[in-house]
């Protein structure tokens, strides 16, 4: 970063602020709710209502969605005083954006993550959007290690010759795919033009050779059985459970026979107290659909669309990345309960 000195303690502060709300104050909340499980074992209360009661719990959900706001504050004054660096216009073809495209209300009126304006609404927002992006992980995604690990241990190494990643940003997940499969053909799908030109600008700047294409992740408008893979990556949880049948369908209908469909997004982990939490964060976060998604079975859900041998993998982001099956590292600290969704496209 190199903004003014007021910049960069904001953005330093708030980052500060969000790890210790992450290490200390979450913790220290779990300490309170195992300390009175413990003294009424047999209580009979709902799980929400003996969270909420706890002492500590009015400070941890402030603090989180109080911190969020911050950051895009922060990341929004920073992002908005930098001068705007010319970058090379993508080649022809890289980039496909359909000035008719209507974005659905489901998309407009929530402003995601707490992010003014959404990722959608300026060439700004996409700056915003992908500094955000990295600071909202506490700082430890700065060089996409995350997006690099999903590519690298998520996806079955075999010859792919088209990939297409749906809900794509500005390019995070896509790159990273890409850089791990670079004979592959590689189109990144997403609503949000100025995601999609700063994708494109960006994938320019490191060579990748990749198209871009604006459209609905349920109706992409690419030819039937032209993939040997579908990825997402926090797609699903921001899409309303009405769609996902929808979402299921048209990757089906992108797959070759045998193709493969990997989506990394959130699962509950029978842990109550954390799942709980998840639950509780996409309220506060302006992530309306991630309840819903997270008690949905996406599986069936999947199966109905014409996968098969669906299943779900725990992702470990801070060390091997896919670990094969539904469980997750034992950690004090918040995290998200990152997992993989795999399929295969039935013959």
């Amino acid at each position: 970063m190199s903004g003014s000195l007021q910049e960069e303690a904001a953005v330093d502060f708030v980052l500060a602020l969000r790890r210790r709300w992450a290490d200390t104050v979450y913790p220290h909340l779990r300490t309170e709710f195992d300390a009175a499980s413990a003294e009424e074992p047999e209580v009979s209360e709902p799980l929400a209502a003996r969270v909420r009661k706890l002492p500590t719990y009015g400070w941890f959900a402030w603090l989180e969605r109080g911190s969020q706001k911050m950051l895009w504050r922060a990341v929004g004054d920073y992002v908005a005083s930098q001068p705007t660096a010319p970058m090379e216009r993508p080649a022809q073809g890289a980039l496909e954006l359909d000035p008719d495209l209507v974005l659905p209300d489901w998309y407009t009126d929530w402003d995601i993550h707490l992010q003014p304006g959404g990722v959608w609404s300026s060439e700004l927002s996409a700056h915003v959007y992908e500094l955000g992006a990295k600071l909202v992980m506490m700082g430890e995604n700065n060089d996409y290690r995350f997006h690099r690990l999903f590519a690298e241990t998520a996806i079955a190494p075999r010859s792919y010759r088209r990939i297409v990643d749906l809900g794509c940003g500005f390019g995070k997940s896509t790159w990273s795919l890409k850089q791990a499969m670079p004979r592959a053909e590689v189109i990144g799908v997403d609503l949000a033009a100025p995601c999609l030109q700063l994708a494109a600008e960006h994938a320019m700047a490191k060579g990748l050779d990749i198209r871009f294409r604006q459209a609905d992740a349920t109706a992409t408008g690419l030819q039937a059985g032209s993939a040997d893979l579908v990825t997402s990556t926090m797609l699903i949880h921001e899409i309303p459970l009405d769609h996902l049948p929808t979402l299921f369908e048209e990757s089906a209908r992108l797959c070759a026979p045998d193709g493969a469909l990997a989506f990394l997004d959130f699962h509950p982990t029978g842990d109550a107290f954390r799942d709980f939490a998840i639950m509780e964060h996409g309220a506060r976060n302006n992530e309306p659909y991630m309840a819903p998604m997270m008690a949905a079975d996406l599986v069936s859900m999947a199966e109905a669309a014409g996968f098969k041998n669906v299943r779900w993998a725990a992702f470990d982001e801070r060390g091997a990345g896919d670990l094969g099956a539904p469980a997750w590292p034992k950690r004090r600290e918040w995290h998200f309960p990152w997992a993989v969704l795999h399929g295969e496209r039935a013959a």
